[in-house]
């Protein structure tokens, strides 16, 4: 049975009408659509208790604290802002609705600027219950705007956070559903490249799984998990480090797989005159590697990735069988110097490939 795709007013007038949910929107930076949303939509006094924008530096520091690498738009400010806020609403509202799931909605988001220096890109998180006095649940991501200007990157943020809101409240049963649903009415407007869901309701959730859903859904082309199976952006892992990407179907990993992994990354550090202790080297499983006839089964991509993590690699899921797509998702994160080592078999067929698309004469046509 498909999924219906309700509009983002509709979600937001449902949430707004549900008397159980209650709960802080605050909002740094370009991110400040998503409670307007549900003002918006009426009957907000049933859903909102409080909304918040410390958009001085100085103001937010006061109240979330300071960054040390002062980054505003980063993992560890959202986690704080989320701190924060929950523990005022546990304080000052637990005892005063004892029949409401609490939630605290957060986010710090860049949008492009006016130079077009900065594309636009934020961390947006919720903190919820399920069940009133139960222990929270926790949706992290970070997205990538696409729009070229400001107001819509602004609007696609606010539209996206009810999106994540209804989707952890209406769809928490079924989680190809509520990954898809969190891109409703701004497909293509915005890159989910990392998603965590985690707490007492979700345990089993798989972020190895939740990786695979945004690549195979199209959410991104790229989706990361570290060595312990938990979702990554490499913003955080891979900046100005340098990257050693194995690609391969590792179905399974062999004795094979763990001398190019060692040989590479030694010839990659003495080619380019680097430390190896500084050398990360990555799995990379694409999409296609994963198909058989066309399906992709989740406990034979869970095997290899598994695998993969007991060998102590993190892993890339993706969706660029031509590199360059790999290559232009990591050049915002000032990776210093990329390999990607592929095997014999796909180099022969990537140059039968340009052999046969050139034989038309066209270079020496050129000439």
């Amino acid at each position: 049975m498909s999924r219906q795709i309700l509009q983002p007013e509709q979600k937001a007038l449902e949430i707004n009408l549900n008397e159980k949910i209650y709960g802080t929107f605050a909002e740094i930076g370009a991110g400040q659509e998503v409670a307007r949303n549900f003002f918006q939509a009426g009957a907000a006094v049933g859903t909102i208790c409080k909304t918040m924008s410390a958009y001085d530096k100085t103001y937010s520091d006061e109240i979330y604290g300071f960054e040390i690498n002062k980054r505003y738009v980063c993992e560890s400010r959202l986690y704080k802002m989320l701190d924060h806020e929950y523990e005022l609403m546990e304080e000052r509202l637990q005892g005063v609705k004892p029949n409401t799931n609490f939630f605290v909605f957060a986010d710090t988001v860049a949008a492009i600027n006016y130079q077009k220096t900065i594309e636009g890109n934020g961390w947006l998180g919720i903190r919820f219950q399920l069940s009133p006095n139960q222990k929270p649940n926790d949706l992290i991501l970070h997205v990538k705007m696409n729009d070229n200007d400001n107001r819509l990157q602004q609007e696609a943020i606010g539209l996206l956070g009810v999106n994540m809101v209804y989707a952890c409240y209406f769809l928490n049963d079924n989680f190809e559903d509520f990954v898809q649903s969190l891109v409703d009415g701004i497909q293509g407007r915005v890159n989910i490249d990392m998603l965590s869901l985690s707490g007492p309701d979700f345990e089993h959730i798989d972020d190895r799984i939740t990786c695979l859903y945004l690549v195979k859904y199209g959410l991104n082309d790229v989706a990361i998990f570290d060595e312990n199976g938990k979702s990554i952006h490499a913003g955080e892992n891979f900046y100005k480090k340098d990257l050693v990407i194995v690609r391969g179907h590792f179905r399974p990993p062999t004795l094979v797989t763990l001398d190019v992994f060692d040989k590479s990354a030694k010839q990659f550090a003495a080619q380019e005159s680097l430390l190896e202790d500084n050398v990360i080297s990555v799995a990379e499983i694409p999409l296609d590697n994963l198909r058989t006839f066309n399906n992709i089964d989740n406990k034979d991509f869970l095997e290899r990735a598994g695998a993969l993590n007991l060998l102590g690699k993190k892993v890339i899921v993706s969706n660029c069988n031509d590199h360059q797509g790999l290559i232009d998702y990591l050049r915002p994160y000032k990776v210093k110097h990329l390999a990607i080592i592929i095997g014999a078999r796909e180099m022969i067929e990537q140059i039968n490939e340009k052999f046969h698309k050139n034989q038309d004469g066209r270079i020496l046509a050129a000439f």
